[in-house]
């Protein structure tokens, strides 16, 4: 299937890298919050337009489960446990790829290291890979304001939680446009 630059529903997978318990309390309360937001809107809406999700949680023995708040939502999401830091070195995750869905949207933490190996190894691999912005977070700004530089010099989307929501919709039409306009308000 050809690439496009916007975020396209039939070729869409989710994916949320680590949002973890442990690793949470590192962050910056404020800009956790900011990430927690945007990642429930991306999950609302993935399950709202039937977009496929998985999540990842690293080493969870020591790092927690993923935040009450998001778990609930990926009730029928995939969830894999890894200890590389790049989803894509793990088997499982490989293997629950969709084939048929050629572009991946990755939120979570942290955005210097797994979002980021992750994101160049999916790239490599053919995969188009989107970034949400404003659903990656690092412990230090200045780290993923890098991370992001990295994966706009090597090609690969950075975009936000609105623009792919609104992308996956394609109009303004239905219940999940009305469902999806309130969750973003």
């Amino acid at each position: 299937m050809p690439a496009t630059d916007l975020a396209s529903r039939p070729l869409s997978q989710l994916v949320m890298i680590d949002v973890q318990e442990k690793l949470a309390t590192a962050m910056a309360e404020d800009q956790l919050a900011t990430l927690v937001r945007n990642s429930d809107i991306l999950l609302r809406a993935a399950q709202l337009l039937d977009v496929p999700v998985m999540y990842t949680e690293q080493y969870p023995q020591g790092l927690g489960q993923t935040l009450d708040t998001l778990r609930e939502k990926l009730s029928n999401a995939t969830r894999i446990e890894k200890t590389a830091f790049s989803c894509f070195a793990v088997p499982a995750f490989r293997e629950q790829l969709q084939a048929d869905k050629s572009q991946i949207v990755l939120a979570g933490m942290e955005a210097h290291i797994c979002v980021l190996q992750t994101a160049l190894q999916l790239q490599q691999a053919g995969y188009q890979v989107i970034i949400a912005e404003d659903a990656v977070l690092s412990r230090s700004p200045a780290n993923k304001a890098n991370a992001l530089a990295r994966l706009r010099q090597a090609g690969i989307i950075i975009s936000n939680t609105e623009s792919i929501v609104f992308e996956w919709l394609g109009n303004a039409e239905g219940a999940a446009f009305k469902a999806i306009s309130r969750l973003v308000r």
